[in-house]
C-alpha cells in the first residue's frame, strides 16, 4: 500500500470528535480540554488567519525533524486556504535544548517577535544547541537581552503554559511530535499536504453539520 493510502487509512482510524475525547475525563480536567482551552489559549499567538473558521493546533518540538519537514507544506496549505488559524503548542519532549528554545520563543511574544522566532527555529537545520538557537533567534530580529528579561518576568506564565500543553497532549493520547487537533478531530502523526486539505474539509463539514442540529 502506498504512503498516501496508508495516511488515508491512518486518518480515518484516529479522527475523533474533540467533545467525545473530553467526555470520559474527570470533571476537574474539563476546563483544560475545553474547546477554548485547546483551540484558543490566549497565551499563544495565532498564526495564519486569526479569524479563520477552522483551527489547527500542532503539538511540536523545535528538535523534531518531522515537524520541520512538514512545516512548509502546512504553511502553504494554510496560505492557499486563507481561512485557517494555526496554533503552535510547544511540547518540548526531545531534551533540554527543546525546552530552552520553547521558552525563548514564547518570551519573544512580549516584543511581538513570536512568529519570527518560531520560523527561525523551525527552518533551522542542524543540531540545536543553546548557543546555536540563540544565534538563530538574534538573526531573526529577536532582542535576546529583552527576551531573557521577559522570560524571567513571565516565568510563571510560561511554566503554566508548557504544563497545560503537556497535560493536553497526554490527555489526548499523543506520544510523539507532531500531533494535531484539526477543527474537532485529533490526529497523531505526520500528514502530507493533501491530507491536511482533506482533514480541513472534513472539519468544516463536521462544523456545518453541528450547526444544523
Amino acid at each position: 500500500m502506498k504512503r498516501s493510502a496508508l495516511a488515508c487509512v491512518a486518518l480515518a482510524c484516529v479522527a475523533f470528535v474533540l467533545a467525545a475525547a473530553v467526555a470520559p475525563l474527570r470533571a476537574e480536567e474539563d476546563s483544560l480540554l475545553s474547546r477554548d482551552a485547546v483551540l484558543r489559549d490566549a497565551a499563544i499567538p495565532a498564526m495564519g488567519n486569526p479569524k479563520g473558521d477552522i483551527t489547527i493546533v500542532e503539538f511540536f518540538d523545535y528538535q523534531c525533524p518531522h515537524c520541520k519537514k512538514l512545516s512548509p507544506e502546512l504553511e502553504q496549505v494554510i496560505r492557499e486556504d486563507g481561512q485557517v488559524r494555526l496554533v503552535m503548542k510547544d511540547w518540548p519532549i526531545l531534551g533540554p535544548p527543546s525546552d530552552v528554545a520553547a521558552r525563548l520563543v514564547l518570551a519573544a511574544r512580549y516584543q511581538d517577535k513570536y512568529e519570527a522566532g518560531h520560523r527561525a527555529l523551525m527552518t533551522f537545520r542542524g543540531q540545536l544547541t543553546e548557543p546555536v538557537l540563540r544565534d538563530a533567534l538574534a538573526k531573526a530580529g529577536v532582542d535576546l537581552v529583552r527576551a531573557d528579561a521577559d522570560l524571567a518576568t513571565h516565568r510563571a506564565e510560561i511554566d503554566a503554559l508548557l504544563k497545560r500543553n503537556n497535560a493536553q497532549a497526554e490527555a489526548f493520547g499523543f506520544f510523539a511530535t507532531p500531533s494535531f487537533i484539526i477543527g474537532t478531530f485529533r490526529v497523531p502523526g505526520v500528514l502530507e499536504a493533501a491530507m491536511f486539505k482533506r482533514a480541513i474539509a472534513d472539519a468544516r463539514a463536521a462544523a456545518a453539520k453541528g450547526k444544523k442540529k
